[in-house]
Parts: structure tokens; C-alpha cells; sequence
């Protein structure tokens, strides 16, 4: 993941905020380790959402999965989120970015809006990487 390819994803991802629910977001994006490469909060973006989407990225390439999907993890198995490890969140709007031979190269984190909203938003970002 480079920093123009994660500008290019904070742009798509602002902009489909705007379009889809005109509301402001905050995203994150990490490299395959789980370090942020690049951050943008939108105006008038809630100040929580900064923390909570690059807590998203991270969670989503340590895991190694949707942060939907570690939430409904957890939930069904019962543990605490802390259990993996320090910084993981599980709510929606977190997922892996994958090459085309399938290898983890990054993560984004979006939040800001209803947690289902960041999630349609991080998925649709996982397709343009692939």
C-alpha cells in the first residue's frame, strides 16, 4: 500500500460519504503491519470518529478480517476484544485491503456514520484495491 494508493481510498471514501449519505467521515488507512500510512477527517466529522477509524484499520488487518466479522466473533464465542490484543475494535466500518493474489497490503477504518454506513463505505473501498 502506498501513500498515493491510500489518498486515492480517503478521496473515494469521502466521497462516497457525500454522495450516499451526505454526512462527513473520518478515514484511516494502515499498511499490512497495522501502521497508519494516511488519515483525513472530513468538516464537521466527530472528533471520536479520528481514534475510532484508525482503531478500525487496525483491528481489520490484525485480524486479518472485516471488523464485522470480529464482532460477530466475539459475540458468538463470548471473549472480550482485548483478548486479541491491545487497540482491537470491534465495530463495523474496518476491513482488509487485498492484492489481486490475495495478500493482506493494508487496512482501512471508517467511522463517523451508523456503524452498517462505515461498513458499506470500507467494503466498497476494499473493491477498487483488488
Amino acid at each position: 500500500m502506498t501513500l498515493t494508493q491510500a489518498q486515492n481510498l480517503i478521496g473515494r471514501a469521502c466521497e462516497k460519504a457525500t454522495a450516499d449519505f451526505k454526512r462527513p467521515i473520518c478515514v484511516a488507512v494502515c499498511d499490512a503491519s497495522g501502521f497508519l500510512i494516511a488519515f483525513a477527517r472530513m468538516d464537521g466529522a466527530p472528533i471520536r470518529s479520528i481514534e475510532i477509524s484508525r482503531r478500525k484499520a487496525f483491528t481489520a488487518v490484525r485480524m486479518g478480517v472485516p471488523t464485522d466479522a470480529f464482532l460477530a466473533r466475539i459475540q458468538k464465542e463470548n471473549l472480550q476484544a482485548s483478548y486479541f490484543g491491545d487497540d482491537m475494535l470491534p465495530l463495523p466500518g474496518g476491513n482488509p485491503l487485498k492484492d489481486a493474489s490475495g495478500a493482506i497490503v493494508g487496512a482501512i477504518g471508517i467511522s463517523g456514520l451508523a456503524a452498517h454506513e462505515d461498513q458499506v463505505i470500507s467494503e466498497a473501498m476494499v473493491a477498487l484495491v483488488r
